[in-house]
């Protein structure tokens, strides 16, 4: 199986999705605890829920592995995103509430997280630096939305219910500060939902990675509460009623943000 999915549109919207594959690498099921075989830490559903995309004219690159082979949006460095605070690896070992994920003596070692490295998260990241770029290089500019969800409540990563809709822009670095107004004022909007900007979730490896707003790529990050869409207990079943509410909103988010790009650079092909 390939490592990721891709589409490719004629617009400046790239859309990534790293957190919402299923398949796992041959041998590593038999590794994992009953728990993890159902791989519940999935970003569940994210490709049905952005099936608008068309509509704007995006490239989507998705990933088919899940994020228990390697996070892909995690530093290959191994670098933590936020210090100080409980996060997940590279390679991740736990669950997001600290439960092992693999059996006991089966987790893996320093090689085996290199070999994975290079074989499913370089990957990713060869193509989607090049869609950036072959993007920027048509349009002038680049819009990277990285689309993600989590459940609502995992007290081990932060207090109470998370609001439904987390945008990301590792505060205000990740994009220019107009891009990031109108996709704020977009939720705004959405009264029906509970909205943050650059709360517990500034925006991951990806949105601090690619988004170089001097180099004309502007990088967003949305974290969705799962409760919003989805049932969130096992078997994380899609919500069509509640989807067909959100999906308007997204759009609009999405969309507000393009406009103001497209204003900021307006005759810019560089």
């Amino acid at each position: 199986m390939d490592v990721y999915q891709l589409s490719v549109g004629t617009g400046p919207l790239v859309v990534s999705m790293p957190h919402s594959g299923l398949a796992v690498s041959p041998g590593l099921e038999a590794r994992l605890t009953e728990r993890a075989r159902a791989l519940p830490d999935t970003d569940w559903h994210i490709p049905e829920l952005y099936d608008f995309l068309d509509d704007l004219n995006a490239s989507v690159i998705r990933a088919n592995y899940s994020r228990y082979v390697v996070d892909l949006n995690r530093d290959p460095s191994g670098q933590s995103l936020y210090p100080g605070q409980v996060t997940t690896g590279l390679v991740p070992t736990e669950f997001f509430d600290g439960e092992p994920l693999y059996l006991e003596g089966q987790a893996p070692e320093d090689a085996e997280i290199e070999q994975r490295r290079q074989d499913f998260h370089a990957p990713y990241h060869e193509v989607l630096f090049d869609l950036i770029d072959h993007v920027r290089a048509v349009h002038g500019y680049a819009v990277l939305w990285d689309a993600h969800s989590i459940a609502s409540v995992v007290p081990r990563l932060f207090d109470g219910r998370l609001p439904d809709l987390n945008l990301g822009t590792n505060t205000g670095q990740s994009c220019a500060p107009d891009i990031q107004a109108a996709a704020e004022a977009a939720m705004a909007e959405a009264g029906a939902y509970e909205t943050i900007s650059n709360g517990r979730f500034k925006g991951g490896w990806i949105t601090r990675h690619y988004g170089q707003p001097k180099h004309n790529v502007h990088a967003l990050q949305m974290e969705i509460a799962q409760i919003a869409y989805m049932a969130e207990g096992a078997p994380y079943t899609f919500d069509a009623d509640k989807a067909e509410r959100l999906c308007p909103v997204l759009k609009s988010i999405i969309k507000a943000a393009l406009d103001a790009a497209a204003r900021l650079h307006a005759g810019d092909k560089s």
